[in-house]
């Protein structure tokens, strides 16, 4: 049986891609931060997924749930590591607290690094078998836009991560692919609606930032299934010949190769219009 550790599976992504790989026989571990989220999950997915209680952020947790998942795979290490495990900080970056960008970089840069630092014996740094690292990015990982500037530098900062790893571990045969999500379904729209710019009243991105809040939750709730998602993790671990990136949105043309050519100064009118409402942009 091959093995695969997902971080972040207690819901959304994380949690469908376990789903989907599980019912196609591999077996899973994957990390959630409560122990009635690895109950509930374990209990969804059944004997091929394991939970594995930590936070990427700390360090001795992460080591400690490597050495768990050791003493069960031993010398078959680990088929494929998936990191999924992130969360989104918004704000207008003139007034964001230092502290919450400094957590945003923390959990999806730092967090990314040192699980994958803590891996790579058991994906083939020492052994033979190569395994291979799917690293969840975004399209804000390659095309930022206002308010999101925290999540975006995070995302900019796993592609270059990304490119690096891939380059650095090619002695050891170990592949290292970007995924690209745009707007997917997953609950994190339900608490997206509910925020508030209570931190901003009185700033003059107090209505932008509720304006910027409704479209991007509309367009999340218009999104691709997560199931989108699920296959092309599959696709990127099993393909033979895989590609460096997968960006799975909707409109790919429109909503990604476009996006990338057009001038910096075209995207600075359609943030203008279509997020922060100024039409003479």
């Amino acid at each position: 049986m091959k093995h695969i550790l997902i971080t972040g599976a207690s819901t959304g992504i994380g949690y469908d891609a376990a789903r989907d790989l599980t019912e196609r026989g591999y077996h899973v571990f994957g990390s959630v931060r409560k122990r009635a989220d690895a109950e509930r999950v374990k209990q969804a997915l059944g004997e091929r997924f394991t939970p594995l209680l930590f936070d990427v952020t700390d360090e001795a947790g992460v080591k400690t749930a490597v050495s768990q998942i050791t003493s069960i795979v031993g010398n078959q290490g680990l088929f494929g590591l998936v990191n999924n495990a992130g969360i989104a900080v918004a704000g207008p970056l003139m007034h964001l607290p230092l502290d919450e960008f400094r957590y945003q970089l923390e959990v999806n840069v730092t967090g990314l690094l040192s699980v994958t630092q803590a891996c790579l014996p058991l994906l083939g740094a020492a052994s033979a078998f190569p395994g291979r690292i799917v690293n969840i990015s975004s399209t804000s990982g390659r095309t930022a836009f206002p308010f999101a500037g925290p999540y975006s530098a995070s995302k900019y900062a796993v592609e270059a991560l990304s490119d690096a790893l891939r380059r650095e571990l090619m002695i050891y045969g170990i592949d290292v692919i970007v995924i690209n999500p745009g707007p997917i379904q997953t609950p994190i729209w339900d608490k997206a609606e509910k925020l508030e710019a209570a931190p901003y009243v009185g700033t003059d991105y107090e209505k932008m930032l509720l304006r910027m809040r409704d479209y991007t939750v509309a367009r999340g709730r218009a999104g691709l299934p997560v199931t989108a998602v699920s296959k092309v993790i599959r696709r990127a671990l099993e393909s033979k010949r895989p590609r460096t990136r997968y960006p799975v949105v909707r409109q790919k043309w429109l909503n990604w190769y476009l996006l990338q050519w057009l001038p910096d100064r075209w995207l600075d009118r359609i943030s203008a219009r279509l997020l922060l409402g100024i039409s003479d942009a």
